[in-house]
């Protein structure tokens, strides 16, 4: 599978995600810059974590208006795939190719910790090669990755089977105490409805070698690889 790995002014995790694409899952990889308007024909678009811009205005604002989302949106429209990692799931939503916004957490401080994910769709690449009776440990790193929506497309999310992840403890159960940001039904990451576009806001390029002594966000990469 070939891979196009996105960094904008800010970006700090591009080369986190490839090192486990290229070297960790022996896979080809493009270096794609904000400012270019071609994708090199991968298959897969990533939009790595960071502080896009500084993050300024919001997260994802004007990362959203760089040469390259316009590709990106033409890749994803015409059925590509493309996944957004924690300021790469902000620039979905800003973009409008992913549902919902991503605000504040709750508390108003930054989180820099490993949670715990239960995978929930079944039918979206990205989870489907995982246990759904288990639970994956994965850091987060954000300020700014409490999920919200209106009703109706809460509601949507969850008919459609576009909840890709929710946070919960070790033991699977869901609840505010494993919530770290406030996201409404504790989501932790999405998808659209064609199961293409895939966001998330926990980092598995961050739990995917052995020297790290967690290697759950290898499993996340591997479903990709057998599913998309």
């Amino acid at each position: 599978m070939k891979f196009g790995v996105v960094t904008f002014p800010g970006s700090n995790c591009d080369q986190d995600m490839i090192y486990v694409l290229q070297k960790l899952l022996g896979q080809q990889v493009e270096t794609l810059w904000h400012k270019d308007t071609s994708i090199k024909n991968v298959d897969m678009v990533i939009l790595p974590g960071g502080f896009s811009y500084g993050d300024y205005l919001r997260s994802g604002a004007i990362a959203k208006f760089s040469p390259i989302m316009k590709e990106v949106i033409r890749h994803a429209n015409q059925g590509g795939y493309v996944l957004g990692v924690c300021n790469g799931f902000q620039i979905l939503t800003e973009a409008g190719l992913l549902s919902g916004a991503l605000l504040h957490n709750d508390q108003q401080k930054f989180i820099c910790k490993n949670v715990h994910l239960k995978p929930i769709s079944k039918l979206a690449g990205i989870t489907k090669g995982l246990d759904f009776e288990k639970t994956y440990k994965i850091p987060i790193a954000h300020g700014e990755g409490r999920y919200y929506a209106n009703d109706t497309t809460i509601k949507e999310l969850e008919d459609n089977d576009q909840i890709l992840f929710r946070y919960c403890h070790d033991t699977g159960i869901e609840n505010k105490a494993a919530n770290p940001n406030g996201s409404l039904n504790n989501i932790a990451g999405i998808t659209n409805k064609e199961k293409n576009v895939f966001g998330m806001m926990p980092h598995p390029e961050r739990a995917a070698d052995t020297i790290l002594g967690n290697t759950d966000g290898k499993n996340i990469f591997e479903s990709i690889l057998s599913f998309c």
